[in-house]
This record gives structure tokens, C-alpha cells and sequence, in this order.
């Protein structure tokens, strides 16, 4: 089956008895024992739906599929995937290695490690500093496919390379390109993480996440920690991801056609001092971001205007249409201020080394109209 059909039909439920085959809410806290235990088809007890629920399998179907994995466990968030992973792969004595320029918390957490033993290095997010920066210690490299504010592209397949030399696990963090535009497992990541409450639901209406791995024996050893910890995805949760996916490919296609637009408007425009987006011919990232992603270049346009925090407060007072906010991936455009959002973990002088300034915004091109959001960007910008 193909992308969008996957995205419809992989989660394989019907009803035998009364011909349904939309999966529902399994909206209960356990499961029936008379004196014996159903399996689910993961082969682990069903019993009580903080370890396993139908409704959640379903989408997990769904996802693996996409990502064309070998089994897939839902969080129930971004950040729960990441712990989980965190806990299920290192010991004392272990190293991680991680772009400077990854999530804020994803650091923070890794560094906090360090008080049971395990040592956290960050680089500076470009592949030659990554790969560098592997050697015989690491157990762990997390990278993220498309970089967040500055959309940096890395090299997966080389990335994966190096780790497969020194036996280290690559988890990619797959958020900004979902498997519409790139599948990491493919290019030997054995883990893949999605914060869902972005491109994968899709409507900026759930928190949720998810990990596939290339390994089913690997998945089943990472769901004993999160039936452990508690973070599996709640159900009703489960169903409006089910829901949203199905428009995955016709949502990222819109988000990347109408980025592309407005990446090439901002380009132009008077106030704006420089554009960061890979699908531009002369970023640094085009070529790269042409080899790997499946024709798009995601949906999300990184740009600094001339001013600083004053001139972005303005602007952001005066947008009618776009929404000044945190997170992406929805149908409403977000106009985010990543020095007080994603990226307001990192210190501040790391922050300017990056390139995340006062005058940084990001925008997550949302499914509106695309002259409509140029026309809003336009008129806010005006008043700078």
C-alpha cells in the first residue's frame, strides 16, 4: 500500500459482528479476567490500559506502517517518547551525543542523566561536527531530520553510518518531516520519534507522541518501561490522531507548497534581513534536503526581520490572521518567537551562536488560503 492509503486503512480494524471499520474509543480503564488474560497481538497481557489498549494499537498500526518499522509504542507526549527511550537504553558509564541546536528539553533531560552516570555532549548541528563527535563510548546519538528554528538538514544515511561503526543507537526525531517527506528507519536509525501533536495529528488540538523501531524485540523490551512509567497515549487521544492522519500527504503537501510561496515572498521583502528554508535554491541546506526528502521541504519558514525584540512584539500585536504561538503542524498559521519558546532552554550565548536572535521568528505555514497569510505577513510587517 502507499503513503495515504496506509494513512486510511493500516490500522486493519473490523468488526466481524456488526461490520464496522473505524476503530472506536476504547474508553476503559481494564479489561475482562475470568481467571485467564486475553493477548493482544503484541503477545502482551490486556488487561488494564495503562500497559496496552485497542484503540491505541490501532494507531500504532497505522504508524508503523508510515515509517515502515518493525512495531511502534504511543506517549503521551513528545517528551514521554524521549524519556522512555532515555531510560530503556543507557546506563551508567554511557554517552550521548546531541546537536546543540536540538529541542531545549530533549537536552535539559539528557543532561539531568548525569546524576545517574551518564554523560550528555552537544555539538554543533551540522553532520562533519556529529559524526566528529561519535566515537567508541556513545551509546545514544539523537538527531532531529530538520533542525528547530534554524531548519538545518542532516545527513541521516551518513549519521547512521558512524553509529553503526561504533555499535551507538541513532534515534531521529522525524517531527518536522513526518514519513511523507522522509522515512530515517530506511537509512538505518533504529528508533524514530514523532512529537504527534504536530504534522501527525495535525489539527493543534492534542499532545501526543510516538517511537517505531526497526526492531519489534526492541519495541516490546521499550513497552515494559512505559507500562513501567505510566506514559502511554490516553484513547480518546488515540482516535483524533486516527482521525487527523488520514489527511497526512494532502496536509504536509499543502504545508510544503504554500512554505515554499512564502519563503520566496519573505525573500523579497524589504523588511525581512534573511530567510532560512532548505526548498530555497540558495540555501545551505537545499542540495542535501533535495536528496533526501520526498519531494517538499516541510512546512515551516524561519526568517529575521530588521529590528529586534520591540519590532517582533509589534509585529506580532498586529497579525489578523496568523496566530502568535508556540508549536506547528496545525491547519492555523503560528508565528512563534523561538528566544521564548523551543529555545529558551538553550543560554543565551549558545542561542546567538546558533543564530536564534531577537529578531529570529518562526513561522509554521498553516492550511489557510496562502495569498491571505502573505497579505497578513505583509501588512504586520509594514508596521515594523
Amino acid at each position: 500500500m502507499e503513503l495515504q492509503t496506509i494513512a486510511i486503512h493500516g490500522h486493519g480494524y473490523f468488526d466481524e459482528q456488526t461490520g464496522a471499520f473505524i476503530p472506536p474509543i476504547y474508553q476503559t480503564a481494564m479489561f475482562e479476567q475470568p481467571g485467564w488474560t486475553r493477548k493482544s497481538d503484541r503477545g502482551v497481557d490486556l488487561k488494564y490500559s495503562r500497559e496496552e489498549n485497542p484503540t491505541v494499537r490501532a494507531l500504532e498500526h497505522v504508524l508503523n506502517k508510515l515509517e515502515k518499522g518493525s512495531d511502534a509504542l504511543c506517549f503521551s507526549s513528545g517528551m514521554a517518547a524521549i524519556s522512555a527511550l532515555y531510560l530503556f537504553l543507557l546506563s551508567k558509564g554511557d554517552k550521548i551525543v546531541l546537536p546543540s541546536e536540538a529541542y531545549g528539553t530533549t537536552i535539559q533531560l539528557a543532561k539531568e542523566l548525569s546524576k545517574f552516570g551518564v554523560k550528555t555532549v552537544t555539538t554543533w548541528p551540522e553532520t562533519d561536527q556529529i559524526i566528529e563527535a561519535i566515537d567508541n563510548n556513545t551509546k545514544l546519538v539523537l538527531v532531529e531530520t530538520i533542525s528547530n528554528p534554524m531548519l538545518r538538514v542532516i545527513d541521516i544515511p551518513q549519521i547512521a553510518k558512524r553509529c553503526q561503526e561504533v555499535n551507538a543507537t541513532l534515534v531521529v526525531d522525524n517531527t518536522f518531516a513526518t514519513p511523507v517527506l522522509y522515512r530515517p528507519l530506511i537509512d538505518g536509525a533504529q528508533f524514530v520519534v514523532h512529537s504527534m501533536t504536530k504534522y501527525i495529528a495535525g489539527h493543534n488540538d492534542v499532545i501526543a507522541g510516538v517511537t517505531i523501531g526497526s526492531s519489534a524485540e526492541e519495541i516490546r523490551k521499550l513497552w515494559d518501561w512505559r507500562r513501567r512509567l505510566g506514559g502511554i497515549l490516553a484513547p480518546i487521544e488515540a482516535y483524533l490522531v486516527l482521525r487527523g492522519i488520514k489527511t497526512l500527504e494532502i496536509r504536509v503537501r499543502r504545508h510544503c507548497e504554500s512554505a515554499q510561496i512564502i519563503a520566496e515572498f519573505l525573500k523579497e521583502h524589504p523588511k525581512v534581513e534573511e530567510v532560512y528554508y532548505p526548498g530555497l535554491p540558495d540555501n545551505k541546506y537545499h542540495t542535501i534536503a533535495s536528496r533526501l526528502l520526498n519531494g517538499g521541504y516541510g512546512g515551516v519558514v524561519s526568517f529575521r526581520i530588521k529590528g529586534g525584540r520591540n519590532e517582533v512584539i509589534r509585529m506580532m500585536k498586529s497579525l489578523k490572521i496568523i496566530k502568535p504561538a508556540p508549536s506547528l503542524g496545525g491547519p492555523e498559521s503560528l508565528l512563534t518567537y523561538p528566544v521564548i519558546s523551543a529555545a529558551m532552554t538553550i543560554p543565551e550565548e549558545e542561542r546567538e551562536r546558533l543564530g536564534i536572535t531577537e529578531s529570529l521568528l518562526r513561522l509554521s505555514v498553516g492550511l489557510e488560503d496562502v495569498n491571505d497569510i502573505i497579505e497578513d505577513l505583509d501588512s504586520s510587517l509594514k508596521n515594523i
